[in-house]
């Protein structure tokens, strides 16, 4: 468990809509009945379900109560925009001298600037002045007019990347004023793959975390898989499940998550750092991933910004088999190893094949 104090202004428990806490019994394999006890809570502004099988309704509450309080103390640490640590960091960095760096914090940075690095910095948390020139500072977007050409290409001129960074022990630098850090293409999975090794170091073995449909799982549902619904690339309605077993994540980037409309177009927040402007060409991209939800979270940010002709070698550097994107026709792009996964409610989907040309595409392999 983080062992930091919950934030300063933690929100109140949840209502009864929002904390309804379940206890159910699923046969298992066996014939023997398995309790799956599932609680809901909110943080990241939005709700997180939480199921863990096979322990009893006490152990499993106090071990969600734990996931909770991790949850909210992260939502603060992180939050790039209200008063809190990370405005704090992003407050010294353009100062350019070292200073002591929130402990929570240092974990998230060196796997971001690691993640960076991979993706050829198209996962960039750095870019925390274009997001909030776009309004992405804010859960709910306002409808306003788009920024200035101008405005954008000083900010892109600048380029600043997680390279910019420096830390030596909890010591934290940067030589670019340009730089503000935003993890919200990271923190969702960075809190879910934290959550999921307490809850392991508790004895459970059992157990899934899904906010807004991105899901994080360790064994299995009383001897079933665990079911995903992955959506349309309109945002409405399921194009299919995929039946997950194990330490696995599934994390969906989509131009509908988080967007405002303007004279007609859509303007999501998964911004293209090369351009300055929200990545164009997919409706979404879907990630499954071994192991990490951190990984998968940035890698479909990342993917996104890549598009059809460059996803190939993103998803190689990372390591990915499990790959899904739509293009803005609808066309729906699958890797061999995604497409034997996903189970397409409506099999008249219009599908294509994407090719990797290294065994990542038919074997194991982690991040």
């Amino acid at each position: 468990m983080l062992r930091s104090a919950v934030p300063p202004a933690a929100p109140a428990p949840p209502g009864p809509l929002l904390a309804a806490v379940a206890l159910a019994l699923l046969v298992g394999c066996r014939g023997a009945e398995t309790p799956v006890y599932t609680t809901q809570f909110v943080a990241f502004d939005a709700a997180v379900d939480l199921s863990i099988v096979g322990k009893l309704k006490e152990d499993a509450q106090e071990a969600s109560a734990e996931v909770e309080q991790d949850f909210l103390f992260l939502d603060y640490a992180t939050d790039a925009w209200d008063p809190g640590p990370m405005t704090r960091v992003n407050e010294l960095l353009p100062k350019g001298e070292p200073f002591a760096a929130p402990p929570s914090l240092l974990p998230l940075v060196r796997q971001s600037q690691a993640l960076a690095l991979k993706t050829r910095d198209l996962f960039n948390p750095a870019i925390g002045h274009l997001l909030r020139l776009w309004g992405f500072d804010a859960p709910e977007p306002e409808c306003r007019p788009p920024p200035a050409a101008a405005a954008i290409e000083r900010l892109v001129a600048q380029a600043p990347t997680m390279a910019d960074l420096y830390l030596d022990g909890i010591m934290l630098q940067s030589d670019s004023a340009a730089v503000r850090l935003d993890f919200d293409g990271i923190e969702i999975g960075y809190a879910m793959d934290l959550a999921m090794s307490n809850l392991r170091e508790r004895g459970i073995r059992h157990a899934m975390l899904n906010r807004s449909g991105d899901v994080r799982t360790m064994g299995d549902r009383a001897g079933r898989p665990w079911r995903v619904p992955v959506r349309r690339g309109s945002g409405a309605g399921v194009l299919g499940i995929i039946d997950v077993v194990g330490d696995m994540a599934v994390f969906t980037s989509s131009i509908h998550a988080r967007n405002f409309i303007y004279d007609g177009q859509t303007y999501h927040d998964v911004i293209d750092p090369r351009s300055g402007r929200p990545a164009a060409g997919l409706q979404a991209v879907t990630v499954m991933h071994e192991g990490s939800a951190a990984v998968a979270d940035a890698a479909a940010d990342a993917l996104m910004v890549a598009g059809l002709k460059a996803w190939g070698d993103i998803a190689q550097r990372l390591d990915l088999r499990y790959v899904l994107l739509i293009d803005d026709a609808g066309t729906v792009h699958m890797t061999p190893a995604m497409a034997e996964r996903l189970k397409l409610i409506d099999e008249r989907t219009d599908v294509a094949l994407l090719r990797l040309e290294t065994p990542t595409d038919t074997g194991d392999a982690g991040a």
